[in-house]
């Protein structure tokens, strides 16, 4: 079975009890708010299973092929509500795209600059250096083209999520009907692995929603992976160089070891092997 059905069969086989429960959770906690004296929003979130995230192990890399495909779900699906500021257009050479890729791509969107000679503001080409674009002005253009919520940043959202990668995952691909007595207010949807259960954005991915270059099947599942991975990346673009950097200073540190282990019995091998004997005058 591969990696995005492993995903979606424990979403099938555990995903609807988890979400029945808390349900039922939900219902009891109301039904007893007469005695409790505090009310937690996560008294009705189903927490997300872990999953097995290849690119988490010790040894392991990102795949460039999935991250390539994230990002292509990032800039047709995402990237129409949230932004990515930290990521400028130069970081991504080399990992999802080539040099002359990338400087087409940016070209293609025109960005503020100035002031010129004569103090006025211009518009021009985009260039590698250049963030990639925000899908708004400013804060305030975001929070009136989406009924008052601000689409966050999605920079660091995967460091930003208790088990990021998991609870990105299952709330993209976990929405689905409220539950009988769930009443839920216009223009938002449910979703039990959102805090309250109600979240004010839509279901973003669809099966075949895009298109991937190489031919991989575009299941929800499959969107879902390839956009967390590149998200993971965007958050910590320097794991792999930190993963190989670590495997040299414990190599290093091991040779030391065994170094000073050899010296340290070297050295005082003459005083324990030595024997001591006492003569009477």
């Amino acid at each position: 079975m591969s990696f995005a059905g492993a995903f979606r069969s424990a979403l099938r086989g555990k995903g609807g009890q988890r979400a029945a429960g808390a349900a039922a959770a939900a219902g009891l906690s109301t039904a007893m708010a007469g005695t409790a004296a505090v009310a937690f929003t996560s008294d009705d979130v189903v927490h997300p299973e872990a999953l097995p995230w290849e690119h988490l192990g010790l040894f392991s890399s990102y795949d460039c092929g999935a991250l390539r495909r994230g990002f292509q779900v990032y800039r047709q699906v995402c990237a129409t509500c949230h932004s990515l500021e930290r990521i400028h257009y130069r970081e991504l050479v080399g990992v999802t795209h080539t040099t002359e890729e990338l400087v087409e791509m940016a070209s293609e969107v025109d960005f503020v600059d100035g002031p010129n000679d004569e103090g006025e503001m211009f518009e021009r080409p985009g260039k590698l250096t250049d963030p990639l674009p925000s899908p708004y002005q400013n804060d305030e253009a975001g929070r009136a083209a989406n009924g008052g919520a601000l689409p966050p940043d999605l920079s660091l959202m995967v460091k930003a999520r208790h088990a990021g990668q998991d609870y990105l995952f299952h709330l993209l691909t976990g929405y689905c009907d409220p539950p009988a007595g769930k009443p839920m207010m216009p223009g938002l949807y449910y979703n039990p692995y959102f805090p309250g259960g109600a979240i004010a954005m839509p279901p973003p991915l669809n099966d075949g929603g895009v298109e991937y270059e190489d031919g991989t099947p575009a299941t929800i599942s499959q969107q879902a992976k390839d956009v967390i991975e590149f998200l993971n990346w965007a958050a910590e673009p320097e794991a792999d160089e930190r993963k190989k950097e670590a495997a040299k200073y414990m190599v290093v540190l091991a040779f030391t070891a065994l170094m000073t282990g050899y010296y340290k019995r070297f050295k005082w091998s003459p005083y324990k092997t030595r024997a001591i004997s006492y003569v009477k005058p």
